[in-house]
């Protein structure tokens, strides 16, 4: 099932929110896109994973590593067992008003584009045996 991705509609609260129940709905917005997508019989990965998340935006962003967590916590237990092992996110925005490169535009992607709404689209891909060799 790896890779893994989904889009949800943007746009995402930061970590650095102090609205804990605002915080609470987003990831629980974020889990409930990533399973819909996830195969209610596949259990969670005991795997090394990687998390790539581009935020598709309209006119203001949060800062990209106050984004990274929220959607981490989410995914536990669903994608993966636990966040720690997470061993790399990258994580960037894209304006949507504005010329970017898209190297390969799966039809998940193409879905969240089609949409014309600010979304996020994220990728688990497992990580394989690049935490032993240094990255």
């Amino acid at each position: 099932m790896f890779p893994f991705e989904f889009v949800i509609a943007g746009p995402p609260l930061s970590l650095q929110t102090r609205n804990r129940q605002r915080y609470q709905a987003w990831k629980d917005a974020v889990r409930g896109a990533a399973a819909a997508r996830w195969p209610a019989t596949l259990a969670p990965t005991s795997e090394s994973v990687k998390i790539r998340i581009t935020y598709y935006y309209d006119r203001n962003s949060p800062d990209v590593d106050n984004i990274i967590k929220p959607i981490q916590d989410a995914l536990n237990g669903l994608i993966y067992v636990d966040d720690r092992q997470v061993i790399e996110t990258t994580s960037r925005r894209r304006r949507r008003d504005r010329s970017f490169r898209i190297s390969v535009m799966s039809p998940v992607l193409a879905a969240g584009i089609e949409q014309d709404v600010e979304f996020l689209h994220v990728e688990v891909v497992l990580a394989g045996n690049a935490e032993e060799a240094g990255g």
